[in-house]
């Protein structure tokens, strides 16, 4: 198979894992998601929990070297570019922007790469979490003085054409870079939340296709997750997600034979109905310009404690099996792109890098399932 007609697999990547000074702020200091996945506890008998990166390789995506380090081995194993979260509040509140300005500054580094916007206000929610307003006093200790307010920590202000000027001017370089995603000569933007301000974004994307035809592109190329009815929403094309906070809750009964007397609201869900979701949807999909969601696995425990969403017996084989199968969908129905959650979710349990447990088990599955169907 030429090239040019290969599935790509995009795996989404979350640039969380350095101190900000927000973070500190918010959650206390040092604090990044390490801290979560370090604490966390098993809550029934075979849970894998915490999750451990491999060699206890607690990186710091502020060091170069670690970025490079990513994008040498997602290209090893297949992995065609990074997915990576952007996180853009108005004029003056953007974070987590360290990992991508790398990326900007080391042109050698290998690997392609967009960007998807949260657009969203970010609220306490992470009941795991000191100071978050499901469990506050998570550390026995009293965090009052980090729920003073309505517990939002950064509110999401779209603004009007002077301030989308602002955003966009510090996403052209970006689109300027030849490793990043473009579709026709259209750099690919991602919305998180495609619905939320939709009349505002609505012009706000009109806008920036304008200003990116003045700066000799095609214009953008927008796209958003399916979670709408997607016939009443302008976007250029839609992915179907892979997971969604719609986990099934198992009984009380089955819970408790499970979890034995613990006390939890626990939703916990089978990987294999899951991926056999993914796969008939896909297979259904009658919507031209539609890309499909993959699944590594799904563990939020660090986030969430108690109130965990949980994927149940995922192996890497399942994994190469189900991917292979996808992949084969994809290229049957002409979609490019796959994209894979995640690269690095530690918080979430979605992650290909290596750990303790598995060591590059689902790295090496997802190379086999890559290169069966790419003809390698």
């Amino acid at each position: 198979m030429s090239i040019e007609n290969r599935v790509k697999v995009i795996a989404t990547y979350l640039p969380q894992f350095h101190e900000t000074k927000e973070n500190s702020e918010w959650w206390g200091e040092g604090y990044t998601d390490w801290v979560g996945v370090k604490k966390a506890q098993p809550l029934y008998d075979g849970h894998i929990q915490p999750r451990v990166p491999l060699n206890s390789n607690y990186y710091n995506l502020s060091d170069e070297k670690v970025i490079r380090w990513q994008s040498e081995l997602a290209k090893k194993y297949g992995v065609y570019g990074f997915g990576i979260y952007h996180y853009w509040f108005n004029d003056s509140q953007h974070f987590l922007w360290k990992p991508v300005e790398l990326l900007l500054n080391n042109k050698d580094i290998d690997i392609n790469f967009f960007l998807i916007w949260d657009n969203t206000s970010w609220v306490r929610t992470w009941s795991a979490v000191k100071g978050s307003a499901w469990n506050p006093d998570i550390d026995g200790k009293n965090t009052a003085e980090h729920n003073s307010n309505d517990g939002v920590l950064a509110n999401l202000e779209y603004g009007t054409e002077s301030n989308w000027k602002k955003h966009f001017e510090y996403l052209l370089p970006l689109f300027k870079d030849p490793r990043y995603i473009r579709i026709n000569d259209k750099p690919v933007m991602g919305f998180m939340r495609p619905t939320n301000g939709y009349e505002t974004l609505c012009k706000m994307k009109k806008y920036w296709d304008d200003l990116a035809k003045e700066n000799a592109f095609n214009g953008v190329l927008f796209f958003s997750n399916a979670n709408t009815k997607r016939k009443h929403f302008d976007y250029d094309f839609f992915y179907e997600p892979s997971h969604s906070t719609s986990f099934v809750r198992k009984s009380k009964v089955i819970l408790k034979e499970i979890l034995g007397k613990k006390e939890n609201s626990l939703f916990i869900e089978s990987y294999d109905k899951r991926w056999s979701r993914i796969l008939a949807n896909a297979r259904r999909c009658q919507y031209a310009h539609t890309f499909f969601g993959a699944l590594v696995d799904f563990d939020d425990t660090p986030r969430r404690g108690n109130h965990a969403r949980i994927m149940s017996d995922a192996t890497p084989d399942k994994f190469q099996k189900y991917m292979r199968e996808l992949l084969k969908i994809s290229q049957k129905k002409k979609s490019e792109f796959v994209f894979l959650t995640a690269w690095n979710e530690w918080g979430e349990g979605a992650y290909l890098e290596p750990d303790e447990t598995n060591g590059y088990a689902y790295l090496e599955a997802l190379k086999r399932a890559i290169d069966t169907i790419n003809g390698d």
